[in-house]
């Protein structure tokens, strides 16, 4: 007998881990649902389930590629079509080759008499445990086309928000590397040449223009040591941040850092709301709920203070009580919040918390680029034109000579 390990929620919403023999994995999850459980994994004891953050990638499919195969799926599913043809037509659309070739293993379970869910489940790179829950609940409540409504529109939201946020940063790096090129070409290019005249004139230079000269006459022997620098800290700073113990340390001190540390817990706010809403607007237990929105937050710091929210509810706490403590989202959020639990429309000001917070980030993104143009276009116009000045000084300097 195998030894599988497995992680349910009981019909009160508390979670239990524990293990159990069985022959295979299918009559181990019958079993496991026989006795009113949700398996929400479930694997041979060894084998370490993967659980993927829904960050800017589900899995390793990009989540736009995510939201046009969900769109593909509700219209199939609502055209009645027969279950394996609506698999046939995903796999033959499906772009992405890895993708692909799990959409095939996908029916080829489904028709060995697997559902959906199950087959679903077998392939947690592309297909992360939160999906194939709320996949699993449309299929028991008979309402597979509503759920996957659901999570079209959910995607919709995060790929919108993913696309905001890129772009407010995108465009200031476009900037700042347009700025160090004109530079870097000023000094690499045109300043040695100004070296070779300048270093043949006996008259004194201006002390700018010497300061300048001397720069880039030592800079050619000192490059090379301060690139290797350079990418080694970033290097180190990389492998760090791919530890779990270095990415939290990161996160943790992104959110101290003054205006982007006010933008993240935004951003991550409105994931981790508007994943939350979403789950229980399905059914799902609240603790549950919460644990699977977990995996939407991207930074790992909340990510960690929320566990400490789940373990508090368990014990009894109210949601916003135990968010209150782990003073990890905006005051205003967690007072709406308590609003909703005292009035008993915790899912609808879910949704208005997500909204607002997410026209608030809108707001902040779009202000933050307003000023980050102008200013860096000031700091490069200033750089550039003050390398081009000091280059030319001398040259004023003569012309002035010849006409007194």
């Amino acid at each position: 007998m195998t030894v599988f390990a497995y992680r349910v929620a009981r019909p009160d919403g508390s979670t239990i881990h524990g293990h159990v023999e069985g022959e295979n994995e299918s009559l181990v999850r019958a079993k496991l649902e026989s006795q009113g459980l949700l398996v929400f994994d479930l694997h041979r004891r060894g084998i370490a389930s993967v659980k993927m953050e829904m960050s800017w990638s589900w899995g390793k499919l990009p989540l736009e590629q995510f939201l046009v195969f969900n769109q593909e799926l509700l219209a199939l599913v609502k055209s009645g079509l027969p279950i394996l043809r609506i698999w046939d037509l995903l796999i033959e659309r499906a772009g992405h080759p890895g993708f692909q070739r799990t959409l095939r293993d996908v029916r080829e379970d489904i028709r060995g008499g697997a559902s959906a869910s199950d087959a679903l489940a077998k392939h947690p790179v592309y297909f992360p445990e939160l999906y194939v829950a709320t996949v699993k609940a449309g299929e028991q409540s008979g309402n597979l086309p509503e759920v996957l409504q659901r999570d079209v529109v959910y995607v919709k939201l995060m790929v919108g928000l993913h696309q905001k946020v890129k772009k407010a940063i995108s465009y200031p790096i476009v900037l700042i590397g347009i700025g160090l090129a004109v530079v870097g070409f000023l000094l690499t290019y045109v300043m040695p040449t100004f070296v070779s005249v300048y270093g043949e004139s006996s008259k004194a230079l201006p002390w700018a223009t010497q300061v300048l000269l001397d720069i880039v006459t030592h800079a050619e022997s000192r490059i090379l040591p301060a690139v290797v620098i350079s990418i080694g800290i970033m290097l180190g700073i990389h492998a760090y941040y791919a530890t779990p113990s270095g990415k939290l340390a990161i996160d943790r001190f992104v959110l101290k850092l003054p205006l982007v540390g006010q933008i993240v817990v935004k951003h991550n706010t409105v994931q981790l709301i508007r994943t939350l809403g979403t789950i229980l607007a399905g059914g799902t237990p609240l603790v549950d709920a919460l644990e699977g929105a977990r995996g939407a937050v991207s930074n790992r710091w909340i990510s960690q203070e929320m566990m400490k929210v789940v373990n508090e509810i368990c014990e009894g706490v109210t949601l916003a009580d135990a968010l209150d403590r782990s003073k990890v989202l905006p005051r205003l959020a967690i007072e709406m919040l308590s609003v909703g639990e005292e009035t008993g429309s915790l899912d609808t000001m879910l949704r208005d918390v997500a909204e607002f917070y997410e026209a608030d980030l809108d707001a902040r993104l779009t202000q933050l680029t307003t000023w980050i143009e102008p200013v860096l276009l000031l700091v490069m116009g200033v750089l550039v034109g003050g390398i081009v000045i000091v280059m030319y000084l001398p040259v004023f300097q003569m012309a002035g000579t010849v006409g007194d």
